[in-house]
This record gives structure tokens, sequence and C-alpha cells, in this order.
């Protein structure tokens, strides 16, 4: 295996995978507390037995296999996935693409052939509810029934509770539908972040006083219409420099409601940032998106907006996704 962390897709030669690693199994939606529970159990398994620790996970996402017509909000996607599991020490992952094929294999033939075969696994984590195979049969408890047979270590991670609330993706999603930003931090260990190029906007913002960095999301992000306080960095490259900021993520319905877009508004900052690629983490939610009558009564609010964003950031001057490098 390379130095760094390293991907391991369906098309990797056999040769390429290191044979005795642990793997963490899980979808990984977001690298919640309850996901990092499953990382922390297997990288203290490879560290015992001195071996490497990989992720095992899923893409697309099984949901959108199964109901491909239903909107899915996803926390984050492969790339930042894969990222954020970069920063937790494993030393890779292995990317199994879910498709028909994928899908309709049993819990069987994916333990022995994908798990024991393929990868080579002497341990395996996962959490207490994860269910994989044919019909969803696959459970931790065939896992822990196949083990000495397999001659392989289980570790099964309860949930993780906070304020006597399982830790889910699911929950993560509610939360930020209501713009409970940070019950959604608490969970996830870190704040929410999303990751777009900015592109050309009306540049309204200009006339106001106000120039945004213009982001569209994808169409089935669930995130609260609204204004907030943003942390923001550049995706690409290792340059750490972090910018403070307020966006708003919305319909515009003082001026068009038209799509949803991503504006942020960047204090101190003087630049061309268009087709950038940025990361924007959500550190603190403001207000509930708005129609004003008037331009002036538009341009209070911002400037009302931006104050309460800087002593959002004030309180929380080291928020910021912890993110690693892929390859």
């Amino acid at each position: 295996m390379s130095t760094g962390f390293t991907v391991i897709r369906d098309n990797t030669p056999e040769s390429a995978i290191p044979k005795g690693a642990v793997v963490a199994m899980g979808n990984f939606d977001g690298v919640h507390l309850g996901h990092r529970a499953v990382i922390g159990a297997a990288l203290a398994m490879g560290k015992t037995h001195g071996v490497p620790a990989l992720a095992v996970t899923f893409e697309p996402h099984p949901r959108s296999f199964f109901s491909p017509n239903t909107p899915q909000f996803r926390l984050t996607d492969e790339t930042n996935k894969l990222r954020l599991l970069a920063a937790t020490g494993l030393a890779g992952a292995v990317v199994m693409t879910f498709d028909k094929a994928r899908a309709g294999t049993t819990a069987q033939d994916f333990i022995h052939h994908d798990l024991i075969e393929r990868l080579g696994i002497s341990g395996i984590a996962v959490g207490y509810d994860f269910h994989f195979g044919k019909g969803r049969v696959g459970s931790p408890s065939l896992l822990v029934s196949e083990a000495p047979r397999l001659g392989i270590e289980v570790d099964v991670q309860a949930h993780v509770d906070i304020e006597e609330r399982p830790v889910s993706s699911s929950a993560i999603r509610m939360a930020l539908a209501e713009g409970q930003v940070d019950e959604a931090t608490m969970m996830l260990g870190g704040p929410w972040f999303v990751t777009g190029k900015v592109i050309h906007g009306e540049k309204r913002g200009r006339d106001l006083g106000y120039p945004t960095a213009n982001i569209r999301l994808d169409k089935h992000c669930g995130l609260k219409h609204g204004i907030y306080a943003v942390r923001v960095g550049k995706a690409q490259g290792n340059d750490k420099v972090r910018f403070d900021g307020v966006a708003s993520f919305g319909r515009r319905p003082t001026f068009d409601n038209g799509a949803p877009l991503l504006e942020v508004f960047l204090f101190d900052f003087k630049g061309d940032l268009y087709d950038t690629v940025l990361d924007v983490a959500f550190i603190g939610f403001i207000r509930e998106e708005l129609k004003f009558d008037t331009i002036e009564a538009l341009i209070r609010q911002m400037d009302d907006d931006s104050a309460k964003a800087r002593a959002h950031l004030a309180a929380a001057p080291d928020a910021f996704p912890q993110l690693g490098v892929i390859g």
C-alpha cells in the first residue's frame, strides 16, 4: 500500500490490496460520531494486531439504488466522505460499487468472496444496526456467529447517544432541515460542510455592498433556507487559509424566488473566486429567509446578519471539519 490514504475500488488488482487488514464497514454518510466509534474500534484492532485499518463503504449509497426516484439528501458526497475518512487515521478505504449485482449478492457470498477472499480481512468492526447482503440478511450477529469458523475478529459497536438521543445520519438530516446546525455539529463531531465551484450570479450583491461567491448545491440538499454564519476554505491543494463569512441559502424572495442557491459573503476578503472550489462549513443559524419591501431594509438586515455571524464565528474560532488528503 502506498503512503497516505489509499482508495481501493472494484477494479483494483488484488496485488495492491493489503491482505490481513481489519476493516470498519458502513455507508458512513456524514462520518458522524456513531461512525467514528466503529472506525475507532477498527483502528484499535489494527493497532493491536499490527495491521492497517481500512473503511469498507458503498457508492452510490444503497438508498439511491433501491429508491432511484426518491430524493436523497446526502450529508457527504463520495469525495467528501473519503476526505473525512482520510482524517481519522485509517490507512485507506475500499469503495464497493453498489449496483444490481451487489444488491443481489447474498450475505454469505459477500462475507466469503468480498471480505475473506478478495480483501483477506483479519477483523471487522460494524455498528449495531448495519445490515448487508440480499434482503439485508447480513447482520452483526451473523458476523459474530461466523467469526470463529472464518478466523476473524468481530467488534460490534452500540449506538452513540447525545442527550439520550441516538446519533444517526437521518437525525442529522432532520436537524439541518430545521436549521439546527449546532445539533448537527454535535452529532457529526464537527461542522457540516458542502463543497462546490463558485459560479457567476446576477451580481446583485456588488450593488448592495455584499459581493457574494455563489455555489449551486445538489438539488436534493435539504438544508433549511436561511442565513448562516460560515467558515470557508479552498478545497483544492494544501492551502489551509480560512475565511469567515455570512451566507444565504435559498430562493432570494426579495428578487426572483428562483432555484436554491448558496451565496457566501466573505468578511475582509478582496479577490476573484470564480471557478474556485470552496468548502463551506456551517457554524451557526441566524434567521429564516425573508422577503423585504425595500432594498434599504434588506441592507440594514444584512448588516445585522453580518454582525451576528461574526459573533457566532468568534465564539468558535477553530470550528472547521477535519479533512484528509485522498491518495
